[in-house]
């Protein structure tokens, strides 16, 4: 594999700085998806932790290092989870913590970053025009922007999960990856591609937010002028060209999903394995849905990455 901006030896260096409750999530096979998706399926489930997403491990990272050589005062743009993660890695370590969200975020998540005591800042706009206000803060203030994606610790972070996924028995043979920003699918990708090369990485997007799955396909940036939808945890309309680079190198294939098979597999995670996720967590089932012949017989892996969604729209998508 040609090199990425990712490390094997740096990411096995940051599970020692990772709170453990965010190390060896669970991951196990659920029997009782299989007959609806016709293929063997194991969940590695990314939500039972303080902020109920994986992004705790990148902040770890992130906050870790803030702790040892400073700036004591960071910002982030977020779509609601990464605010979350650096608001409790930084508040465990004294962190002056802002963090810039659209005020149409899911409201939950802006609620739990508020709760997490960081300073929240809405901008009229999408993440974005966020991430803009963000890194105007940065400049102004002098402080540490953490860019997700681009920040390496938050790839570094996000590949553990990778270490802990080519460490299973019985072996898998693909790995369903929700593909936004890129530090999930790079991280991961990297760690099996360098460990278990044989391992199919596919990434998965909402049709209604394309861009980095159309720069993958086009192996260059693509851009979009609007984002339309409900998995806002992956709705980004400028991929980072470093990012995009990585993901070029790790990904076996990228592909785009219907907002009803992501409503579709949200619902078959709660009626049969018991869970209430985000719509970004289903994206690994909508694409199982969506092309049943290409994974059958295979042993599939989805990484279910995060379950902070407003109920009220929950109960609107799946019912009650």
């Amino acid at each position: 594999m040609q090199e990425t901006r990712l490390s094997t030896a740096r990411i096995r260096a940051a599970r020692r700085v990772i709170d453990p409750v965010f190390l060896d999530t669970p991951l196990y096979r659920c029997e009782a998806l299989e007959p609806a998706l016709g293929c063997t399926v194991s969940i590695k489930l990314e939500t039972a932790n303080p902020v109920r997403s994986f992004k705790g491990r990148g902040t770890e990272v992130v906050a870790s290092r803030l702790a040892e050589h400073g700036p004591r005062a960071v910002v982030c743009a977020s779509a609601g989870n990464l605010g979350q993660a650096l608001a409790w890695s930084g508040r465990g370590r004294g962190l002056d913590v802002t963090v810039v969200a659209s005020r149409f975020a899911t409201a939950a998540k802006l609620d739990r970053i508020r709760a997490l005591g960081a300073k929240l800042e809405l901008v009229d706009g999408d993440h974005e025009m966020a991430r803009e206000r963000a890194a105007a803060i940065a400049r102004h203030d002098g402080i540490r922007l953490v860019e997700d994606s681009l920040d390496i610790e938050t790839c570094e972070g996000a590949a553990t999960i990778g270490l802990e996924l080519v460490d299973t028995v019985p072996p898998f043979d693909t790995v369903l990856i929700a593909l936004g920003g890129g530090a999930l699918a790079t991280g991961v990708g990297h760690v099996v591609k360098a460990l278990a090369p044989e391992v199919e990485v596919i990434c998965v997007q909402p049709q209604g937010a394309p861009a980095m799955t159309r720069s993958w396909h086009g192996r260059r940036v693509v851009t979009t002028d609007s984002t339309d939808t409900i998995a806002d945890g992956v709705a980004g309309r400028y991929p980072i060209p470093a990012v995009l680079d990585d993901l070029l190198l790790v990904a076996d294939d990228a592909v785009l999903v219907q907002e009803a098979s992501i409503i579709a597999g949200m619902r078959l995670l709660h009626d049969h394995a018991g869970l209430v996720v985000e719509p970004s967590a289903a994206l690994g089932i909508a694409a199982l849905l969506e092309d049943r012949d290409r994974f059958a017989g295979r042993h599939v892996v989805t990484i279910v990455c995060g379950s902070n969604v407003d109920m009220d729209a929950y109960h609107h998508w799946v019912g009650r």
